[in-house]
């Protein structure tokens, strides 16, 4: 008895054309065109999903950067002094306290000043 795939093959042009929704054009409604489409959609996602981690990684930098020349140092020497006083704080955090708690920022410096 020979398989028919009639239903899979219907299931999986569905499947396809649902994550084609909102193109323009014929991309979302020719399965060989969305086919193409969704491919280049999701390569294009997961390298996005990477450079939004190294552009938040650099926004970080700039913010710690700022409030450390407000205290009167560089960012490099600030972040080595931390590293030499042992404080284990990453750039997320510092960035955070740099922005929403400048006070807090200021006593960090003055800790690894000294």
């Amino acid at each position: 008895m020979r398989v028919k795939r009639g239903t899979s093959h219907i299931k999986h042009r569905k499947n396809l054309l649902s994550r084609a929704k909102g193109y323009r054009w014929k991309r979302k409604s020719s399965p060989k065109l969305a086919k193409v489409a969704v491919r280049k959609a999701g390569r294009y996602a997961y390298i996005h999903r990477r450079l939004k981690k190294r552009d938040a990684r650099g926004l970080w930098q700039i913010k710690i950067n700022a409030a450390a020349r407000l205290n009167g140092m560089t960012y490099s020497t600030f972040m080595h002094a931390l590293k030499v006083a042992k404080v284990e704080l990453d750039r997320k955090i510092l960035a955070a306290i740099a922005e929403h708690q400048p006070k807090i920022f200021t006593a960090i410096v003055q800790q690894v000043k000294k």
